[in-house]
């Protein structure tokens, strides 16, 4: 799912590339993609969008007279540039919207057009359409911004629940816009275990916690807008070869060369580093450790002797 640093990206990019610009054609393709009756997504026809802005993991983009998109792009959601007039054919197509200086609905007309695409059979992501800014409400989670959040403040909203770390840091209604990709290495760059329990963390600890936030955050935003400079992400992705842990399970930590471990549970998967995170003690996975009963290794040193 794109997160804080990709959603960035993706308003800043469409921004820069929509805002001022008139609707001039929707092209819906998949019947589950609309989650509202009133207004119709056609009703922005002839609008110029004024603003594209971020809520959460969610993109609003705000058109003339009122009327807003909010985009939720789940998991597999991703929007793509393609050739002015382009209608969605593509199985993994959703919907089309075209733009253009002029405010006719003439494929002439069109200069830019956008393409939603979703390359899932589960069909989750999502196109509100509100009359206005004060239906914006039910779409805030209240999580706060880390990046912006001073110490004290991101202490106390950390605190205010007993969770896993791994659960507060991708719950928005405490943290905008972290999942489980940046919270894997948010928690490495702070050598915290994921399965810590917020209730036990030192004063210490939740300044480490803190920093890692932001410095991960931003450092990962900043890294994505130097690799799109101009142009439009089109491959975001949970994945990166540059990040710590993340999808880096049997691959050599980048800080001690520790085999980086997972927790698997659901669709989802935790990576660690056991020996900068743990302290040498690997956490049971929910399948492997079943099966395995007593031969699931407990330590490092356990794993590394195994045959």
């Amino acid at each position: 799912m794109p997160e804080l640093p990709d959603i960035t990206i993706y308003r800043e990019s469409l921004e820069r590339l929509l805002v001022g610009k008139k609707l001039i054609r929707t092209d819906i393709k998949s019947p589950f993609l609309v989650r509202t009756f009133e207004p119709d997504p056609s009703d922005c026809i002839g609008c110029s969008l004024q603003s594209v802005d971020r809520l959460g993991k969610r993109l609003v983009w705000r058109f003339e007279g009122g009327l807003i998109y909010v985009f939720h792009l789940m998991i597999a959601g991703r929007f793509h540039v393609r050739k002015p007039g382009a209608r969605p054919k593509s199985k993994t197509d959703l919907a089309a919207f075209h733009f253009g200086e002029a405010p006719g609905d003439g494929s002439k007309d069109i200069q830019q057009t956008l393409v939603l695409t979703e390359a899932s059979p589960k069909k989750r992501a999502s196109l509100h359409v509100i009359a206005c800014g004060a239906e914006l409400k039910p779409f805030e989670r209240g999580g706060i911004d880390v990046l912006t959040a001073p110490l004290e403040t991101f202490r106390e909203r950390l605190l205010s629940e007993n969770h896993t770390l791994k659960r507060s840091l991708t719950d928005p209604r405490l943290f905008d816009g972290i999942g489980n990709a940046y919270s894997d290495e948010i928690l490495h760059a702070a050598k915290l275990s994921p399965i810590v329990w917020t209730s036990r963390l030192t004063d210490e600890q939740i300044e480490q916690l803190h920093n890692a936030c932001r410095d991960v955050l931003s450092q990962w935003t900043e890294r994505l807008r130097t690799e799109v400079g101009d142009g439009f992400p089109e491959k975001v992705t949970a994945f990166h070869p540059k990040m710590a842990v993340h999808g880096k399970f049997g691959e050599p930590c980048p800080v001690c060369g520790t085999k980086v471990q997972r927790i698997r549970y659901a669709d989802n998967e935790t990576n660690y580093c056991p020996r900068c995170q743990t302290g040498g003690k690997l956490l049971a996975d929910r399948s492997l450790s079943r099966l395995l009963k007593g031969d699931w290794p407990k330590t490092i040193e356990e794993l590394e002797s195994s045959p």
